[in-house]
């Protein structure tokens, strides 16, 4: 069978470290983990010394992306509540401010994701950060509608790298059952930003206008929020197990071997055309994005209108501003229970499904009710309709968890975020001005494309499931030909964890559906 290593590294040696062999070995073509662990596994680990290192990764890495993830909905949707603060463009003018942010997001998450494989993951991450931070300070001098369509394009195109970049660190330091809730831990600080934002919104709408807007506050505490964010995680955000500094030597050993039966390895920094390629053929990557644009096309009215709707209701801006923190606090629990669920199930549409009922509902509600005087029904409704998002977070798990070969990951990621972005650029143009105040067409188009995504999601989990059975026939056959034993099956299974396959390529990958 060709496992997918070269012939050259088929030498059977007994607790082969890679620094025995390293003449041997095409470093540019294998996975980064393969400097300091070995092609098999030269030591045993308990589950205690994986649960150890383990509890040092959430110390770090938890806390860390749970704060860039904050900052970056703060940053993304502070528009939302600029809008009802003085913010100098309304109308179509508005719209293009609000989708400019997509448009650079298009534009630079391509070229963003390529130049992170080069570089180290964190201190690119950082980088972008603190420069995003000095963008958002910087919201505060215009005040037409020229200079603030240029910094939002510019905002979203140093945003861009931010979750492709923590998809691929937790697909790196996290098991396969592990990767859902930690996406949901950094993912519901979109809830945590919802609640944080209204309520300082809310305190600044006290500050009399002397001259100067209140929205130009919240951009300014946003942006300075932002730059030391960046650089907390320029200090101490690891790229990669290898480097993971505040791990000890045999704890960063530890770190890889303890993902290495998910077979999704590390990173390689060489860019493979064939695997780019590969990503643009596979089915699969069509339909998560295809489940990304049609879950985020109502992403992209309600981020920026949510405030807009619920005071046309009949409520005062600072009404309006404080009675939008209850929809966070929802948005944190889906988070939290689809992640949970996503793990503990070993399931990625499941959780989507659940998520979308409650959106679903919410929606009808808001269609239903359009143009009636139940605020209190149709202020619950904007509440609930938001649990759709917890789709995004199981999506970047189902990404972590079914593609492997780094050059591949990326590529699978970045189409999904710009597919991610097309949505949002859709979706803005849903809630179109002439709609004001019901919006009632946007309202519409998120039950129809979420009852499309239902489907979807079904169809998705049949794949995978279809694409198991496949393999399991296919590596019994191989066992069959070559004769293998059970500790034959093991060795090759370890062989390849780290030889930087895809998942199409490695006989032994096993998808989650």
């Amino acid at each position: 069978m060709d496992s997918g290593l070269d012939t050259k590294d088929e030498k059977r040696l007994e607790s082969v470290f890679v620094a025995d062999v390293e003449s041997a070995i095409d470093f540019r073509d294998k996975d980064e983990a393969l400097r300091l662990v070995g092609l098999e596994k030269g030591s045993s680990f308990t589950e205690h010394d994986y649960n150890k290192v383990r509890r040092k990764l959430d110390f770090v890495i938890t806390p860390l992306s749970a704060a860039v993830y904050c900052t970056q909905y703060l940053d993304k949707t502070a528009l939302g509540y600029a809008s009802i603060m003085g913010f100098p463009v309304t109308g179509q003018g508005y719209n293009l401010v609000s989708l400019s942010f997509y448009i650079g997001f298009l534009i630079w998450v391509f070229p963003s994701m390529y130049i992170a494989q080069r570089l180290r993951l964190g201190k690119y991450l950082g980088a972008n950060i603190v420069v995003w931070g000095v963008v958002m300070m910087l919201h505060a001098i215009p005040e037409s509608f020229g200079p603030f369509f240029g910094l939002r394009l510019l905002l979203g195109m140093l945003e861009s790298c931010v979750a492709p970049i923590l998809i691929l660190i937790v697909s790196m330091f996290y098991r396969k059952d592990e990767q859902g809730s930690r996406m949901a831990w950094f993912y519901m600080m979109n809830g945590v930003a919802g609640i944080f934002g209204g309520f300082l919104a809310y305190g600044i709408s006290f500050i009399p206008d002397r001259g100067f807007a209140p929205f130009k506050i919240i951009y300014l505490m946003l942006g300075a929020m932002a730059i030391a964010v960046g650089v907390a995680v320029l200090l101490w955000m690891p790229d990669s197990p290898a480097r993971a500094r505040f791990l000890s030597k045999d704890e960063r050993i530890t770190a890889i071997e303890r993902i290495r039966d998910g077979q999704c390895g590390t990173e390689n920094k060489r860019l493979k055309k064939e695997q780019v390629v590969e990503a643009l053929l596979d089915v699969r990557t069509w339909l998560i994005v295809l489940a990304t644009l049609l879950t985020n096309i109502p992403n992209g009215g309600l981020a920026n209108f949510t405030n807009i709707i619920v005071k046309g209701f009949g409520y005062t801006t600072k009404q309006t501003l404080i009675l939008s923190t209850p929809g966070g606090a929802i948005g944190v629990i889906s988070a939290i229970v689809c992640g949970w669920y996503s793990d503990r199930a070993n399931e990625r549409m499941l959780p989507i499904v659940w998520s979308l009922i409650p959106t679903l509902a919410g929606a009808a509600m808001l269609v239903g009710l359009n143009g009636t005087s139940q605020k209190g029904a149709l202020l619950f409704a904007t509440w609930i309709v938001g649990t759709y998002g917890s789709s995004l977070a199981i999506i970047y798990a189902y990404n972590a968890s079914n593609t492997s070969g780094h050059t591949k990951k990326v590529t699978v990621n970045a189409l999904t975020l710009a597919a991610f972005c097309v949505a949002n650029i859709v979706g803005t143009e849903t809630f179109l001005p002439k709609d004001a105040p019901g919006y009632l067409p946007g309202k519409i188009s998120i039950l129809v494309l979420l009852s499309a995504q239902l489907v979807l999601c079904f169809i998705i989990r049949w794949t995978n499931l279809w694409m198991n059975r496949k393999k399991t026939r296919k590596l019994e056959e191989v066992k069959r030909q070559n004769g293998w034993s059970d500790d034959d099956v093991r060795r090759e299974r370890e062989r390849a964890a780290f030889s930087d396959m895809t998942d199409k390529q490695n006989l032994f990958f096993v998808y989650t559906a």
